[in-house]
Formats: structure tokens, C-alpha cells, sequence
């Protein structure tokens, strides 16, 4: 339990850092100190800087779950709510901090562990979109596979851009043109 609260009080102590001064003077020293450790105690946990990240990286891949999937109403004429909620949690989910975001998109380094989270959190999220597909009576798409694949990497993609990048248009601007294109292709209007 206490090795569980110290590992992740490097991981908050790291993002504070790496949002703060960068990744490139995000030091492990700086993250030690930040943490109220020693630099022998972080190295206990991680071997390197790049380790943190990558877990920084896994953790926000792993937090990523449409959380209210199964909560929706999928009766006739929901649909716009249903993919607010999907585009809503999407926003929510890389809200945090748009620095270690940016850094963490940008830097972060590609271990075997990271690949197979990305792999895993994507059939997982894949699955649940398939599935609201499948069950939404006012949705109209030829292959429900590649339509699920489709919104998926439109909204993770779209959101990731712009919640990483610094905000030029109001967050409900974004949301509300994301929710209506996504919403027509899905109703398979023309």
C-alpha cells in the first residue's frame, strides 16, 4: 500500500514538473524533490524520466473509458445526446492539463507495455461505440466495425488536437460542430 502512494506520488509530482518546466528540464531530481523523496527512493520505482512518462501516458490511455456507456438512453431521437455524452467524456478524459498532454502526445517514449495499452484501450473503445451502433434505432451506417473505427479516431484524434493545442475557440464551439458532424454521419445524412 505505502509503495502504491509513494509510486504515485512521483507520477503527480512528475506531471507537475514536466508541465512546469518541460520535459527537457523536467528532471528526475526536480521530480524527487516535488515528490518530498529521495532521488534513490524515485529510482526504487522508475529507472529513468522516460519511464515516468510512459506511465503518466498508460494511466491517462487506461482513464480513457467511455465511462458512461452503459447509462445511456438509446431510444428514438437521442441520438445527438448519445454522441454529446461520447464527445463530452472524450473532453473531459484530456481536459487535465493541455502541457502535459501536448508533452505527453509529442515525447513520450514507445515502450512494448504502451503499444499494448493503446491496443487494448482501443478494442475497448471500439467495442463500446460498436455496440450503441448497433442498439441506437437512429443510427444508419453500411458497416457498423469500420463506422465504430471511424467515430473512434475522429473524436479521440480531434479532441487530442485540440485540447493539446492552446484554445483559440471556446470548448463548446469545438464540442457542438464535433457532435453535429459526427451526428450526421451517423443518422447517414447526406
Amino acid at each position: 500500500m505505502r509503495a502504491e502512494l509513494t509510486r504515485e506520488r512521483i507520477l503527480t509530482a512528475a506531471a507537475h514538473v514536466f508541465a512546469e518546466y518541460g520535459y527537457a528540464a523536467g528532471t528526475t531530481n526536480r521530480i524527487a524533490e516535488r515528490a518530498r523523496i529521495s532521488i534513490g527512493s524515485l529510482y526504487q520505482y522508475f529507472p529513468n524520466k522516460d519511464a515516468i512518462l510512459a506511465e503518466l501516458l498508460i494511466q491517462h490511455i487506461d482513464r480513457g473509458t467511455w465511462t458512461g456507456a452503459n447509462e445511456l438512453d438509446l431510444s428514438p431521437g437521442t441520438l445527438e445526446a448519445t454522441v454529446r455524452a461520447f464527445v463530452r467524456d472524450a473532453i473531459d478524459n484530456h481536459s487535465d492539463d493541455p502541457q502535459l498532454l501536448r508533452l505527453m502526445i509529442e515525447e513520450a517514449p514507445v515502450s512494448q507495455e504502451l503499444l499494448d495499452t493503446v491496443d487494448r484501450h482501443g478494442k475497448l473503445r471500439t467495442a463500446q461505440v460498436r455496440d450503441v451502433i448497433l442498439r441506437h434505432p437512429d443510427i444508419r451506417v453500411g458497416d457498423p466495425d469500420v463506422a465504430a473505427e471511424i467515430i473512434l479516431l475522429t473524436v479521440e484524434i480531434n479532441t487530442h488536437k485540440f485540447m493539446a493545442a492552446p484554445q483559440t475557440i471556446p470548448i463548446e464551439t469545438f464540442e457542438n460542430e464535433l457532435v453535429a458532424m459526427v451526428t450526421r454521419y451517423l443518422r447517414g445524412d447526406q
